[in-house]
């Protein structure tokens, strides 16, 4: 899968009807394209594996596999491209997708919640206060965990939203968090620590994962 990965990295061109024999899981990982536009830029882009239509239904397969037979009321995307993999998720769970936005872009009454992305800069995220009520149990997804502030604070709007209740014990609120890579970062270990994860690299690719190479 390494030596697949280095290959097709650097390929100026994708094959959208290649499909390998063995699909291991991850095989899909080698469609992504290599930043070119320097730092301020996530280090890899996924929207090429996006335009290969069997290897999104085996990205999104692979984050719902660990929650089989899990309660999912709800598949929340996180701003912008989490908005790909959540409503691919929801279609497949026939759940409700809800969009969790960058501040100002929503016309109704929102909850919003300050972050720091994973280039340092200062944002706001935010939520309308409608989609959510207590109990329900929701699926978090987003393209990348890297940092994990935005992940964290989209986790912040939906407990506030839906994790707690005066009345009675509410279910774990969110039910789980999907990504296609979350890097062992500090703060991706505070989010594996504390919530179930769904991620699509292998074992023996998440160090190189992690340093970026």
């Amino acid at each position: 899968l390494h030596a697949q990965c280095s290959q097709r990295l650097w390929s100026p061109r994708m094959d959208l009807c290649h499909v390998p024999t063995t699909r291991e899981k991850g095989w899909y990982l080698a469609l992504m394209a290599p930043n070119i536009k320097g730092p301020n830029y996530a280090w890899l882009d996924p929207s090429r594996l996006y335009c290969h239509p069997q290897g999104l239904q085996d990205c999104v397969a692979d984050l719902l596999r660990p929650f089989q037979g899990d309660p999912i009321d709800m598949v929340a995307g996180i701003d912008a491209m989490g908005f790909i993999l959540g409503a691919a998720a929801a279609a497949v769970l026939r759940k409700g997708f809800l969009a969790i936005r960058k501040a100002g872009h929503l016309c109704v009454q929102t909850l919003t919640q300050p972050y720091t992305d994973y280039s340092g800069r200062e944002k706001v995220m935010e939520v309308r206060t409608d989609a959510i009520s207590p109990g329900l149990r929701i699926l978090i997804v987003d393209q990348w965990v890297e940092t994990g502030g935005t992940m964290r604070a989209a986790i912040r709007l939906v407990e506030q939203l839906g994790g707690r209740s005066v009345l009675s014990p509410p279910l774990p609120c969110p039910a789980g968090i999907a990504a296609i890579c979350i890097e062992d970062s500090e703060g991706g270990r505070w989010i594996r620590e504390r919530y179930k994860c769904a991620h699509c690299v292998p074992p023996g690719l998440q160090p190189r994962f992690d340093r970026h190479q």
